[in-house]
């Protein structure tokens, strides 16, 4: 699949909080270096918190933790924004899947 390369966008509203340029896709997981715009050291912790909790396996406060991020923020690809994404983020490097439909709920 040809995303490598890619550069997709993490938006708050109409300002941007950062870039993820694909160097990997594993799909329907993509790879990449994450490159923060100044305002990402205000949603970080919401990143932190929530992949600490999904790697502590407990799931419940991790969807409760992740809502945060998936009601405040937006993903947009290089055909326009998603309507639903899974974005992990640790170290300058981004992991994420999404659809564009809603994610069934389990």
């Amino acid at each position: 699949m040809g995303f490598e390369g890619e550069v997709w966008r993490l938006m708050r509203q109409e300002e941007p909080v950062g870039e993820i340029v694909i160097d990997e896709a594993d799909f329907p997981w993509l790879n990449g270096r994450f490159v923060p715009a100044p305002t990402f050291g205000e949603v970080k912790p919401w990143f932190d918190e929530s992949l600490a909790l999904l790697e502590a396996k407990e799931y419940e406060r991790f969807d409760d933790s992740y809502d945060r991020i998936a009601d405040t923020l937006s993903l947009v690809g290089p055909s326009g924004p998603v309507a639903e994404f899974l974005l992990h983020i640790r170290s300058g490097r981004a992991w994420f899947r999404w659809s564009d439909e809603p994610f069934d709920d389990v």
